[in-house]
């Protein structure tokens, strides 16, 4: 292979790592990375040591699935501990960090007293001084946002301690990756390379347009032991080319849980993608990698959940898409990242924020922000929206896992937009605990009770008969269930037909079917078709 053209195999992963962890939008961001390597990562690793057993255990168990327990077949503490040996003694100005900011929050709780704050920062651990600010919200709840570029480019920013493991799947079986670092394997080959880095879109890109190893032997680094590993992951067969659609209506195809590909001759848009690999036996049908255009003019992120922002798929898709559009949101939110820099900071150009009812036109098509209401455990979130795309007389919303828990705002979006043709609705109503994913930010220890009812939920029947009512669709198809095989290792979910949200989406498809509205469940795969005029 060594001056062969070549292509990468359509079965290659990449899994992007930060200090060995899974990356996802918290591990990016360096307060939100320092407080989940403290608070979550350690917390794991360290009951993991005490007891490998019980972790192997609760990984063979079904209702466990999500869980806080290390997923290897093997006995793997040694590697573990060095693991924790590692976050302590390289990464200690990251355990720093995330005890500057608890100290932040008990120094507020103390001393914020409604006076003025320009004492405090003086006070402000030494860490931090000069990358926050002191506030109070208007009923004089202290608090400090934090200057997000200013952390981009502090030592907290570290891209050593990002890497990129490839490897080949056979199956869509994958442990649950939040809860598991990823240690060496005889099948894995992790390189050390910044996820902005060039050398990675030259590879994605060969899944069509083939090279030689060459250069990449040199951007990533490759020693001769890895060569042999390396060349495996690529093959001189040259793959079935995508056909660029040319026809004249809209064609929209679902390639699982909230991913959705919508072409025109004109355009290309792809929502939330996660997206199947393939080259491999299945038992479920499903759109892969290689169904992709060329160029994708408009990717659409709903909201900044590790299943609708996954970088395992953006990064594979990065030389292809021309904009990426975000939710508008804040800065310097603890609990909220800035999507738009943190995408910037990793190599995307091009990328938008879009706010509730601005609109972007391209090519005959308009994207709308619409207000996506809860889902985040009443968490003071701004990075959510939801899409309504316009192309000739047809609408249709992308609503991903938005709950409708107060229907008077979409009858008031509804009379701004008008009646939508085509509804794209989350029934995952029973959502996880709030502090499954925002745990640990937060000071103080999270009661039970309280985490129970503070939910990770998208709409059940009655909220989505309410958006049925306020939107009048003619079509109304649920997505982003998490239940497709190949998305399992990051949703973490598993139903069977007792199960709340599938009674809820079913007693919803029938609503609407009785009300002469076309409606499914989609899994797997769908292909929909709608005349532009």
């Amino acid at each position: 292979m060594e001056n062969e053209k070549v292509y990468l195999k359509p079965n290659v992963v990449l899994e992007p790592l930060i200090d060995k962890w899974y990356a996802w939008t918290h591990l990016i961001y360096p307060p939100t990375s320092a407080m989940n390597m403290k608070s979550r990562h350690l917390k794991i690793m360290n009951s993991y040591v005490q007891a490998p057993n019980i972790h192997m255990a609760a990984t063979r168990n079904p209702k466990m699935l999500g869980g806080p327990f290390m997923n290897y077949k093997s006995n793997r503490k040694e590697e573990v501990q060095a693991l924790i040996k590692h976050a302590h003694e390289d990464r200690k100005e990251m355990l720093e960090l995330a005890k500057a900011i608890h100290e932040l929050t008990r120094l507020l709780e103390k001393h914020g007293d409604g006076y003025s704050l320009e004492p405090i920062y003086e006070k402000v651990p030494e860490v931090l001084k000069g990358y926050v600010e002191l506030n109070y919200d208007l009923n004089g709840n202290p608090s400090f946002r934090i200057f997000e570029s200013l952390m981009y480019k502090s030592e907290y920013y570290n891209t050593d301690a990002q890497s990129i493991t490839l490897w080949l799947t056979e199956n869509d079986e994958r442990p649950f990756v939040l809860s598991t670092a990823r240690l060496p394997d005889e099948n894995c080959l992790e390189i050390n390379i910044p996820f902005a880095h060039k050398a990675i879109d030259k590879m994605c890109s060969m899944r069509n347009v083939p090279d030689t190893l060459e250069n990449l032997y040199n951007d990533f680094n490759i020693t001769e032991d890895q060569k042999a590993l390396f060349q495996s992951l690529f093959t001189t067969e040259e793959p079935v080319k995508y056909k660029k659609y040319t026809g004249d209506k809209i064609r929209m195809r679902y390639y699982g849980h909230a991913c959705i590909l919508i072409e025109t001759k004109d355009i290309s848009i792809l929502v939330d993608p996660v997206i199947s690999y393939y080259g491999y036996q299945n038992e479920v049908n499903r759109y892969s990698l290689q169904d992709l255009p060329e160029e994708i003019d408009y990717v659409l992120i709903t909201h900044n959940h590790q299943d609708h922002i996954l970088f395992e798929t953006m990064l594979s898709l990065r030389h292809m898409v021309k904009n990426v559009v975000v939710p508008k949101g804040a800065t310097g939110n603890l609990q909220d990242p800035n999507l738009k820099l943190m995408l910037q900071t990793i190599g995307f150009e091009n990328v938008l924020e879009l706010g509730d009812l601005e609109t972007i036109e391209a090519n005959e098509c308009k994207i709308t922000g619409v207000p996506f209401l809860g889902e985040h455990g009443d968490l003071d979130i701004q990075a959510k929206i939801c899409y309504a795309v316009n192309i000739g007389k047809n609408s249709m919303m992308f609503m991903a896992d938005s709950c409708n828990i107060e229907p008077k705002l979409y009858d008031i979006v509804a009379k701004h937009i008008g009646s939508i043709d085509v509804i794209f609705l989350g029934m995952e109503c029973d959502g996880a605990p709030f502090s499954w994913v925002y745990g640990p930010l937060i000071e103080k220890e999270v009661d039970r009770d309280i985490d129970s009812t503070r939910r990770l939920a998208g709409s059940n029947f009655e909220r989505g008969k309410g958006l049925v009512k306020s939107f009048q669709p003619k079509e109304l198809y649920v997505y982003a269930m998490g239940l497709e095989p190949w998305v399992e290792f990051i949703s973490s979910v598993r139903y069977n037909e007792e199960a709340h949200p599938i009674v809820a989406s079913n007693n919803l498809i029938n609503h609407c079917k009785e009300n002469n509205i076309e409606a499914e469940r989609l899994y797997g795969e769908k292909e929909l078709h709608y005349e532009i005029d």
